[in-house]
C-alpha cells in the first residue's frame, strides 16, 4: 500500500453494518464486511444501519461514524425528543434516541466491561449488583427529558450567536433551547440574545440558592458586552492572558447546598452539575465509610470541601480531617466553608506532592475524588500505605476507576461495594462510588 493510499480519507464513505456492543464513549462497535472497526454513534446494539464515516483514513485502526439510516431498529429506540440531537448536530447528548431504562443498561454494560478489561473484576467481585441508579426525580414518562444541567457552556460563533458544539468538533449547532438545561439556566435566556466578541458564555444556576452567574470568555481582544438578561445575574470574565477568572459585577460566588450545609463556590469553580448529585454522592460515601467519632480522615482532591464537611460533622470534636486541593480559589472556598471546624485543615497542592509533605503515615478513612484521568499509581500506592480502614473512591470515568482499582489490588485493597449513578441523563457519563478495604479483611 502506498503512502498516498495509507492517508486516503474515508470520511463520507457509507457502510451497511450490524451493530454490536456498546463501548465507552457514547457509541457502539460495528465491523464492515472487510473487517474495519467502526465506532458508530446514534445507534443501539442489535440494529442494522447505514453508517457514514465522520473520521478516519484507510490505514486508521478504527473509524468513527454516524448511523444515518436505521434499517432495523432496536426495541429500545425512541425518536429523540430534542430537535438538535442526531447525526451532524449537537454533541452534548449521546443517548437521546434510547429509552431511559436502556440508557442505564448501556451505561452498566460499559462499567462492567471496563472493570473486566482494566481491573480483572466481575461485578460480583467489585461488590456491584450491576444496576445504574437514576437520580431522584429523573424517572419520567417517555418523551420527557430530565432538566438536570445546572451549568451549560455555550459556544459563540463569529456573528455572536450562541449554540453548542457538535461532536468532536469546533463547529457550533445553533439552538434556541437546551432540553437538559435546568430551569434556572433556561430562564436566563442566553440563547435569545447575541454575544458579540465572545468565545464562550457559561451559565450557572445554583440549586442551593437563587444565585445565577454568567462566565464570559472573550475572543482575543474582545470587549465585554453589557449583560442584560431575563433574571438577576452576576457576571465573571475569563482573562485572555492566564485563564484566570475575575468578577465584573455581582457576587463572585454562588451558594450551593449539600448534606444540610451551605457551600460557597467562587469564580465559576467546580460543583456537581446535577441538582441531586452532591447529596447523592455524599450519602453514598458516608454510608460506605461509616465514620466513627474520633476518626482521622483525608479528603483528597477536596474541591470546596463537601466531603470534608460531611466527615467533620460525623467525626466529632476528637476527629480530624485533612483536605488537599490544587486549585487556589477552591482552597479559599473550602477554608471559608469549613471555618467552624477547628480540626479541619485544607492544604493547597497537587495530591501526589502535597500528601507526602504532610508527613501523615496512617489514617482511618480516605475519600478520593480525582479528576477524570484518575488518581494514578503513585497516589494510589501512597494512599494504600496509610492503612486506612476504608477508602471511598468517587469516579466520573469508569475506565480511570478500573485502572486505579487494579493499582489498589496490587497495594492490598479490594472493593467492598460499588454503586453506579446516572447523574448525566442522555449522555454516556456515569458517576461511581467504590468503597475499598484491606484485601485480607473478609467481606
Amino acid at each position: 500500500m502506498t503512502e498516498q493510499n495509507e492517508k486516503q480519507s474515508l470520511v463520507g464513505e457509507e457502510y451497511e453494518v450490524e451493530v454490536g456492543p456498546v463501548a465507552h464513549g457514547g457509541h457502539c462497535i460495528a465491523r464492515t464486511d472487510d473487517g474495519r472497526v467502526l465506532f458508530v454513534r446514534h445507534t443501539l446494539p442489535g440494529e442494522k444501519v447505514i453508517a457514514k464515516v465522520t473520521e478516519g483514513e484507510a490505514d486508521s485502526r478504527f473509524l468513527r461514524a454516524d448511523a444515518i439510516t436505521v434499517l432495523s431498529a432496536s426495541k429500545d429506540r425512541v425518536e429523540a425528543p430534542c430537535p438538535y440531537a442526531g447525526p451532524g448536530k449537537c454533541g452534548g447528548c449521546d443517548w437521546q434516541h434510547a429509552k431511559p431504562g436502556a440508557q442505564r443498561r448501556l451505561k452498566g454494560e460499559v462499567v462492567a466491561e471496563q472493570l473486566r478489561r482494566l481491573a480483572g473484576l466481575t461485578p460480583e467481585e467489585a461488590g456491584w449488583d450491576g444496576t445504574v441508579a437514576p437520580a431522584e426525580g429523573d424517572k419520567l414518562p417517555a418523551g420527557q427529558v430530565p432538566q438536570w444541567r445546572t451549568r451549560v457552556q455555550y459556544a459563540v460563533d463569529a456573528e455572536g450567536r450562541p449554540g453548542l458544539r457538535k461532536h468532536r468538533s469546533h463547529d457550533i449547532e445553533r439552538i434556541d433551547h437546551c432540553m437538559i438545561a435546568a430551569p434556572g439556566v433556561s430562564e436566563l435566556g442566553i440563547e435569545k440574545r447575541e454575544w458579540p466578541q465572545m468565545a464562550t458564555v457559561e451559565a450557572i444556576a445554583a440549586t442551593g440558592s437563587q444565585d445565577r452567574q454568567v462566565v464570559l470568555t472573550p475572543r482575543p481582544g474582545g470587549r465585554l458586552p453589557l449583560v442584560e438578561l431575563d433574571k438577576p445575574v452576576s457576571v465573571l470574565r475569563v482573562e485572555e492572558k492566564d485563564g484566570s477568572t475575575h468578577r465584573v459585577h455581582g457576587r463572585p460566588f454562588v451558594r450551593e447546598r449539600s448534606d444540610g450545609r451551605t457551600y460557597r463556590v467562587g469564580m465559576g469553580g467546580f460543583w456537581q452539575v446535577h441538582p441531586q448529585a452532591a447529596d447523592t454522592l455524599v450519602r453514598a460515601v458516608m454510608q460506605g465509610l461509616m465514620p466513627r467519632k474520633g476518626d482521622m480522615a483525608l479528603d483528597l482532591y477536596c474541591g470546596v470541601g463537601i466531603f470534608a464537611g460531611a466527615l467533620a460533622e460525623r467525626l466529632g470534636e476528637t476527629g480530624a480531617v485533612l483536605g488537599i486541593e490544587s486549585g487556589k480559589r477552591a482552597v479559599e472556598d473550602a477554608r471559608h466553608n469549613l471555618a467552624e471546624f477547628s480540626r479541619v485543615r485544607i492544604e493547597q497542592g497537587k495530591v501526589e506532592s502535597a500528601l507526602p509533605r504532610t508527613g501523615i503515615t496512617e489514617c482511618d478513612l480516605v475519600v478520593l475524588d480525582p479528576p477524570r484521568a484518575g488518581a494514578g499509581k503513585q497516589t494510589v500506592r501512597h494512599v494504600a500505605s496509610l492503612s486506612a480502614r476504608r477508602i471511598a473512591y468517587v469516579a466520573c470515568d469508569p475506565a480511570a476507576l478500573a485502572r486505579d482499582l487494579s493499582y489498589f489490588a496490587e497495594a492490598g485493597y479490594k472493593p467492598r461495594t460499588l454503586r453506579v449513578f446516572d447523574l448525566f441523563p442522555m449522555t454516556h457519563h456515569v458517576e461511581c462510588v467504590a468503597i475499598l478495604e484491606p484485601a485480607e479483611k473478609g467481606r
